[in-house]
C-alpha cells in the first residue's frame, strides 16, 4: 500500500510557479534530471573510495529509454541511489538538495577538491514537470534494503511505495503530456532531438550517457554479402556525449589544431581565428576559458540585434548562450566560453545571478585578452596589424566608453598612421620619435590619409618637423579627447585651439598685425555672424589662404559625427574663420575693403564656403556658391 504524504511546502502554488514562470525554456528539463543524475554518480565515487561497503567500479553510465507506445521517457542511473528519508528530504520538500546538504558535511574536508557537484537545488527535478502528467522515481540507496517508488502528479501530495528488486541507482520516468494546439510534447520522444538535446546542454558530463537507438544497416544475403537496395533496422546502444571538453584537458596537451578546429566546428567559421587565449586560474575564483577572436567580425556586428556574450558552463554543464555580463562593450566581437564551479546560480540554473565572482572572472578574462593583444602587437606586429583592420575601432571605443574609464589599460594597444608614417605606429613611437622641443602629440581627422595630408592646417606643423597622427575614423576625437594625454604628453588637434607654434618675435608680429586689421576682421566676423564666432589672422596657415578650425569642446570632425547620428539635439563647434595674411587673397579682399566695394561681403561668404569644402562639410546653399564662382571667373576674364 503506497503511503501519500504531501509537501512540505506550499508545493501545489510554487509548483506552478516554477513550472510556469522560472522555466522558460522546456527543454532545459533533460538538462535539469541528467545532471541530478551525474551528482548522484559523483557522490557514489567518492563515498565508495571511504566506504567499505560500496563496491568499487568504473562502469558508470546514464542511460535514457523512450517508449513511444507509454509515451515515457526514462533517466537512468547507477549513482547512490536514495534512501526513504533521504527520498522524503529532497524530493519531497522544493528547493532542498541531497547534493547541497552533501557538500555541507564535506565543508572542512580536505579532498572537498575531489568532488564535483552541480546539483545545489532541488527544484530540477521539478522542471520534468514542464513535460510531464505524471513523474515516477524508482531508487535504491546501497545503504538501504529496501527500494522505493516515488509518484507525483505536481500537486499537493505525492506518494512512495516500497518496491523489490531495485538496483542500486536511481530511474526518472516521465509520463509526457499530451499534445495541444501549440505543444508537441512528442518531440521529446524523438531520438534525433533526444540526441540534439544532451549535444546543446550535457556534451561535457563525465560520465557516458547512452540511448538505445535504431539503424539502417545493409542487408546480407546466405553467403554475408550487401543485397543492393536492402537494408535491415536494428537497434545500438550509443553514447551521445563527449564526455571530455577540449577546455578541460591541460593547456600543453592541446595543440593549435586542435583547437582551431574546435573553434571551426563550434562557431561555423570557415577560418582560423586570429587568436587563442586558452586561460586556466585556480585562487580565489576558479574557472577555464577558451576565447576566440574571430579573423574578421560579423557583419551585424554593430547593429542592435546582435547579441554578445560568451557561452556558459558550470562543470561542463551548458548554463547559457550568451552571458553578456563576461563581456565588455568594446570586446563584443570575441567568441568562446568559460567554464567555473563558482558562479551563483539561482534556484534553475536558468537564470544566472550577478555575483562577484562573475565579476572577477569577466575582470579577468578581459585581462588576459587585452595582455594577448599587447603581446601580440609586440612579437607580432603583422598579425596585430590585421587585427587593428578589423577591430581598431572596437579598441577606441573601449578608450571612450565609460568616460575613459579603461583608457589606461588600452592605450598602448592603440595604433595610428601619421603624417611622416604609412605603416602604423604606437603612441610610444610616436613618443621616441618626437623632437626634444616638441610640446604635444598633433593629431588630426579626415576621411582619408590623402585629404588630411591637404589639409592647410598642416602648414605650420610640417614646417615645424613635427609628425601628425593621422585619425578616419568617426569614433576617432572622441578617443583623443578622453584620452587627454600619454605618458606626461598632453594630446592636441591641429584643428582646434592655439597651437603656440610661433617664435615670440612672430607672434609679436602676427599681434600687431592684427590689430591693425581689426575693422577687416570685424566687417568680416559681422557678414558671417550666424555661422562663426571670430574671424582672425592664423598662425597656422602658410601656403593655404584660409581654414576653418574650432574652439575647445566639440570638434568640427565631432560636428560632422554627431550630424549623421539619430539625435535630436545636433550640438555644432564653435567655428573660427583663419585668414592667411601672407597669401594673395588676404590683399585681394583687404583692397575690397579698402575701396568699400560691394564685392566685400560676396568675398567674405565665399572664403567661408571655400573653408567648409575643405573641412569636408556640406555647403548650406551649393546653387549661391556656384552662382557666386562663375561670377569671379566671368569677372577675371572680362577685358578691362
Amino acid at each position: 500500500m503506497a503511503e501519500v504524504r504531501e509537501f512540505k511546502t506550499e508545493s501545489k502554488r510554487l509548483l506552478d510557479l516554477m513550472i510556469n514562470s522560472i522555466y522558460t525554456n522546456r527543454e532545459i528539463f533533460l538538462r535539469e534530471l541528467i545532471s541530478n543524475a551525474s551528482d548522484a554518480i559523483d557522490r557514489y565515487h567518492y563515498l565508495s573510495l571511504t566506504d567499505e561497503r560500496l563496491p568499487k567500479t568504473n562502469d558508470y553510465e546514464i542511460f535514457i529509454s523512450l517508449d513511444k507506445k507509454k509515451r515515457t521517457l526514462s533517466i537512468t542511473d547507477n549513482g547512490i541511489g536514495m534512501t526513504y528519508d533521504e527520498l522524503i528530504d529532497s524530493l519531497g520538500t522544493i528547493a532542498k538538495s541531497g547534493s547541497l546538504e552533501f557538500m555541507q558535511k564535506l565543508k572542512n574536508k580536505t579532498d572537498k577538491e575531489a568532488i564535483d557537484i552541480i546539483g545545489q537545488f532541488g527544484v530540477g527535478f521539478y522542471s520534468a514537470f514542464m513535460v510531464a502528467s505524471k513523474v515516477e522515481v524508482r531508487t535504491k540507496s546501497p545503504f538501504s534494503e529496501d527500494g522505493y517508488l516515488f509518484t507525483s502528479s505536481g500537486t499537493e501530495t505525492y506518494a512512495i511505495d516500497k518496491v523489490a528488486d531495485l538496483p542500486v541507482g536511481t530511474t526518472v520516468t516521465l509520463y509526457l503530456r499530451k499534445n495541444g494546439k501549440e505543444e508537441n510534447y512528442d518531440e521529446f520522444l524523438e531520438e534525433y532531438n533526444i540526441r540534439r538535446l544532451v549535444k546543446k546542454y550535457s556534451d561535457y558530463i563525465r560520465y557516458p550517457i547512452r540511448m538505445k537507438v535504431k539503424k539502417s544497416v545493409p542487408k546480407l544475403d546466405d553467403e554475408g554479402k550487401p543485397v543492393s537496395g536492402k537494408y535491415d533496422e536494428v537497434e545500438e546502444i550509443e553514447t551521445l556525449n563527449s564526455m571530455t571538453p577540449i577546455w578541460k584537458r591541460r593547456k600543453a596537451d592541446v595543440t593549435e589544431e586542435e583547437l582551431n578546429d574546435f573553434y571551426r566546428q563550434k562557431y561555423f567559421d570557415a577560418n582560423d581565428p586570429i587568436a587563442t587565449i586558452f586561460i586556466n586560474v585556480e585562487g580565489a575564483v576558479n574557472y577555464t576559458a577558451l576565447v576566440y577572436i574571430p579573423k574578421k567580425p560579423p557583419y551585424d556586428l554593430y547593429s542592435e540585434r546582435y547579441e554578445k556574450g560568451l557561452q556558459l558552463y558550470s562543470k561542463g554543464v551548458f548554463i547559457m548562450e550568451k552571458c553578456k555580463e563576461l563581456v565588455p562593450d568594446y570586446l563584443r566581437f570575441i567568441k568562446g566560453l568559460v567554464d567555473s564551479s563558482d558562479f551563483s546560480l539561482n534556484i534553475s540554473r536558468e537564470i544566472l545571478q550577478k555575483s562577484k565572482e562573475l565579476e572577477k572572472i569577466a575582470d579577468n578574462v578581459e585581462k588576459k585578452i587585452v595582455s594577448r593583444l599587447k603581446d601580440m602587437l609586440k612579437n607580432e606586429r603583422e598579425k596585430y596589424k590585421e587585427f587593428w583592420e578589423a577591430y581598431g575601432v572596437n579598441i577606441k571605443y573601449g578608450v571612450y566608453d565609460a568616460f575613459g574609464m579603461k583608457k589606461d589599460l588600452l592605450k598602448d594597444l592603440l595604433i595610428f598612421r601619421s603624417v611622416n608614417q604609412d605603416d602604423h605606429i604606437t603612441l610610444k613611437d610616436y613618443l621616441e620619435a618626437m623632437p626634444r622641443e616638441q610640446e604635444y602629440i598633433y593629431y588630426t581627422s579626415g576621411k582619408t590619409r590623402e585629404q588630411v595630408l591637404a589639409m592647410p592646417q598642416m602648414d605650420i606643423v610640417k614646417k615645424q618637423g613635427y609628425d601628425v597622427l593621422v585619425l578616419t575614423d568617426d569614433i576617432d576625437e572622441f578617443a583623443m579627447q578622453v584620452l587627454y594625454e600619454y605618458e606626461g604628453k598632453k594630446v592636441k588637434s591641429i584643428n582646434q585651439g592655439d597651437l603656440d607654434l610661433l617664435s615670440k618675435e612672430d607672434e609679436k608680429k602676427l599681434q600687431d598685425l592684427s590689430e591693425d586689421k581689426k575693422p577687416l576682421l570685424d566687417q568680416m566676423k559681422e557678414i558671417l555672424k550666424d555661422k562663426v564666432t571670430n574671424v582672425v589672422l592664423s598662425k597656422r596657415l602658410t601656403e593655404s589662404p584660409v581654414c576653418l578650425v574650432s574652439e575647445e569642446g566639440i570638434s568640427l570632425e565631432m560636428e560632422k559625427v554627431i550630424a549623421n547620428l539619430p539625435h535630436q539635439d545636433k550640438p555644432k563647434a564653435s567655428k573660427v574663420l583663419e585668414l592667411n595674411p601672407n597669401h594673395p587673397v588676404f590683399t585681394a579682399i583687404e583692397n575690397l575693403y579698402n575701396a568699400n566695394d560691394p564685392m566685400f561681403d560676396e568675398f567674405a561668404k565665399l572664403l567661408y564656403d571655400q573653408a567648409l569644402l575643405i573641412e569636408g562639410f556640406p555647403l548650406e546653399n551649393p546653387a549661391e556658391f556656384s552662382r557666386k564662382i562663375s561670377e569671379l571667373m566671368i569677372k577675371a576674364v572680362k577685358p578691362s
